[in-house]
């Protein structure tokens, strides 16, 4: 079994009635559904490849390698691991504990079709893409002799290195797998050598249309996925079948969408996390669905903060979902449910060693939950194992079967090289120096909704606004980089815009994938990103963007690192302004944002990848739309808020996470910013000192999901986490919106819900191990 990438074909032949974009001045018809042959390789495996390193010292490093260029042979008996690995640390690349991130050595490793057998794991360095053909998704098959602790590793741990790993979890980013059958059924069943991949990462990290086959036997040892650790993150459209857990998971947050696990004895087993949310899950022929370690009510004791489950059916598995302690009335692992499809299903919910907390059948359960629950102004918690309230979902946000819509990152598995246009072939440099903004917006003139329009790695820059019309296709490699720079971005009393996705007012079909949007400061007035497009007519998600992010500051060529801003430094450094606004989605557009992450760095991630740095942006995320508006991802650090809703409808918002500022409350907010009226700025009562994580105002139909606000610091001082004080308000809603929150959870923060500015729900109330949790909250 695989998945179809080439769904999108489907959808691709009603495209020339569905755009509304003006096509380019080369183009007589829009983009069709494709004319790859049956027999023809991925593009990505003949597209030309002259990517590159913008700022790597050696001007021929090479990002794109195919494996089989490496000596791999993908026939099913020669042993690839010392050929893959060559393909992947080729270049001096970041790794071995002795490299703590970078961006000058990314990284896309192609596995043609073909099975590839492998006798130790396949090392995911740092900024690395996996990808295999997605028309034809190769096998990865552990050898029986597999030694070592997965197929893929994305932070092994250091031999000999008393438990230190190559990487520091909450900051392993930028890592994507992608088009692959990983099969580990030759390993022995009792050995837990057979797993698909040890997956301990941070934001800006996906795995996606991968099918791992494990043993079936009664003692399999065998797992899909082992995560210790990090802070995630997104995966989604996996199958596994086989094996003891599916998922054996542990992290701060993740979003997990549309997975399918099939006759495993457990298909999630979670062993800690502060909030995850698994979005349309399928579970057949399992012993346990969700199995969770629950119970721990510290920090130092710290199990399963908070689960939410939505959208999801269990098919002829005994539980459901089983805690490993009882909640005896109190919260101790806060569990939602919304909208389960159960067939012969005996239990619910139950707990380790046989008690039933809700009784199974074949049946719907439509919204049902174990833990606190809010309404409006009351400060007081009501502990609830039972039925909660049931949002009213907008139908733009539903797709056929009444399920939250969710739509796969395209990959454009049937269309053939032909149908891309490269723009380093038609005058771009993307040498992180050349003005490339005349080039981009010749391409974009000339091949806007006939070509996907590919950009190779590099980093582009642009001294004045740049817009993908609506009808275009926008395709990186290995994050390839638009960013603002100059004197048109440096005016913070007249803020323009970087990248305009779609002109105001504008519909059509418009998707953006493997890109980065960032600035080279000072640019105090940039707004990154403003997205105008609307979905065409009948059909979702045809706005969107995947495995895409905003970032700011922290790398090399910005002008916006330790050396020029180092956190140490006293007051506000005016040539230390990364932007004015990361992303404004306006009222008309809609958007589907799929593990978006809108990052102001905290610190570098070139040079030793860990000093502090004191940047500053304005704004995160800022949405006016009317909807349907998806969003999956993070914004963090920025002065103001990390996400405004303002006049906004129909949004579903899951799992969302932030991280207010470090440097706050020195300045405090919304220094070295002001508050402006014309923006839909919040405003920030007597006393309050730090940035909103979510401010919602004026708006309706508004479904969060899973949120992860977070306050670690208090002017770079970490002793207000023992107090949670670290800031005092964080999550705002005001009396004029119509909004439903569910497992939210909170790190640092005196309150975690605000109405109109007057903090309501103590954290106090509410504590959950590390983090403190609000199972639900409403009006």
């Amino acid at each position: 079994m695989r998945l179809d990438l080439g769904a999108f074909a489907i959808v691709a032949s009603t495209l020339t009635s569905l755009v509304s974009a003006k096509l380019g001045s080369t183009c007589s018809v829009p983009l069709g559904p494709g004319i790859s042959g049956p027999e023809d390789a991925f593009w990505m495996e003949n597209i030309k490849h002259q990517g590159i390193s913008a700022y790597h010292s050696n001007s021929g490093y090479q990002v794109f390698r195919n494996v089989k260029d490496f000596g791999a042979k993908g026939d099913g008996v020669t042993d690839d691991t010392h050929a893959i690995n060559a393909a992947i640390s080729s270049g001096g690349r970041c790794g071995g504990g002795g490299c703590q991130s970078t961006t000058l050595t990314p990284a896309i490793v192609y596995f043609p079709k073909g099975t590839y057998v492998v006798s130790s794991p396949i090392i995911a360095l740092y900024l690395t893409q996996l990808i295999g053909d997605a028309k034809t998704p190769p096998t990865l098959l552990a050898s029986s002799n597999f030694e070592g602790m997965a197929v893929i590793d994305a932070d092994p741990y250091i031999p000999n290195g008393n438990g230190q790993q190559y990487y520091v979890n909450q900051n392993n980013f930028l890592r994507s797998v992608r088009n692959f059958v990983i099969d580990v059924r030759r390993v022995p069943p009792e050995k837990s050598q057979g797993t698909g991949i040890h997956w301990q990462v941070a934001q800006a990290t996906s795995l996606m249309n991968i099918v791992f086959h494990m043993s079936a036997a009664p003692n399999t040892a065998h797992q899909g996925i082992w995560m210790e650790n990090g802070s995630g993150g997104f995966m989604g459209d996996l199958v596994f079948n086989g094996g003891k857990y599916g998922m054996w998971v542990g992290n701060q947050q993740f979003t997990v969408r549309n997975i399918t696990v099939n006759n495993a004895d457990t298909a999630v087993f979670s062993h800690w996390n502060w909030g995850w949310t698994f979005q349309g899950i399928n579970i057949n022929n399992c012993q346990v669905g969700f199995d969770l370690l629950t119970g721990g009510a510290t920090a130092n004791t710290q199990s399963v903060g908070a689960m939410a489950i939505i959208d999801s059916v269990a098919t002829n598995t005994p539980i459901f979902v089983r805690n490993s302690q009882p909640s005896d009335n109190n919260l101790a692992g806060s569990l939602v449910i919304n909208n389960a499809r159960l067939n012969n299903v005996q239990t619910a919910v139950g707990v380790v060693g046989g008690a039933t907390v809700l009784a199974g059948g074949t049946r719907t359960i439509k919204s049902w939950g174990q833990g606190n629950v809010f309404k409006g102004t009351s400060s007081g918690a009501k502990f609830v194992q039972g039925d909660i309230g049931n949002p009213s979902k907008p139908s733009s946000l539903l797709d056929g079967s009444g399920k939250i819509f969710g739509r796969m990152h395209p990959q454009y598995a049937s269309y053939a090289v032909s149908e891309f246009v490269s723009v380093r072939d038609h005058g771009a440099k993307g040498d992180g120096r050349t003005d490339d903004t005349a080039a981009l917006k010749a391409i974009f003139d000339k091949y806007a909704g006939c070509k996907i329009i590919f950009f190779d790695a590099g980093t582009y820059i642009v001294t004045s606004t740049l817009t993908i019309p609506a009808g275009t296709r926008v395709v990186g490699e290995a994050w390839s980089v638009i960013a603002g720079s100059g004197k048109m971005f440096q005016d913070v009393s007249n803020p323009q815009v970087v990248v305009r996705v779609g002109e105001p007012g504008s519909q059509g079909i418009l998707e953006i994938t493997d890109m980065i949007f960032s600035t080279v400061g000072p640019t105090p007035g940039a707004i990154v990103v403003e997205w105008n497009v609307k979905q065409p007519a009948g059909f979702q998600g045809g706005a969107g963007a995947w495995d895409t992010h905003i970032r700011l500051g922290g790398a090399l060529g910005t002008n916006l690192e330790v050396q020029q801003c180092p956190s140490s430094g006293s007051g506000v450094d005016d040539g230390c302004y990364a932007a004015f606004l990361a992303l404004h989605i306006q009222p008309s557009a809609t958007a589907y944002l799929e593990g978006l992450w809108a990052w102001l760095a905290d610190h570098d991630l070139d040079g030793d990848g860990t000093s502090q740095i004191s940047i500053y942006s304005g704004r995160g995320i800022l949405s006016e739309s009317a909807g349907p508006v998806w969003m999956i991802g993070t914004a963090e650090h920025h002065a103001l808020y990390q996400y405004s809703l303002v006049n906004a409808r129909n949004h579903y918002m899951g799992l969302i996470q932030t991280e207010s500022p470090y440097y706050q409350p020195s300045p405090a907010v919304p220094a070295p910013f002001s508050i402006n009226a014309r923006w839909k700025d919040p405003s920030f009562s007597s006393g309050l000192s730090s940035a909103w994580g979510l401010h919602v105002s004026s708006s309706t139909d508004i479904i969060i999901f899973g949120a992860g606000l977070y306050s670690f610091f208090n002017n770079y001082d970490q002793g207000c986490l023992q107090t949670y004080t670290c800031q005092s308000q964080i999550m705002n809603i005001d009396s004029g919106s119509d909004v439903a929150v569910y497992s939210l959870s909170t790190v640092g923060t005196t309150f975690q819900v605000s109405v109109d500015g007057k903090g309501v729900v103590r954290q106090s109330e509410n504590r959950n191990g590390f983090a403190s949790t609000v199972t639900a909250w409403s009006f």
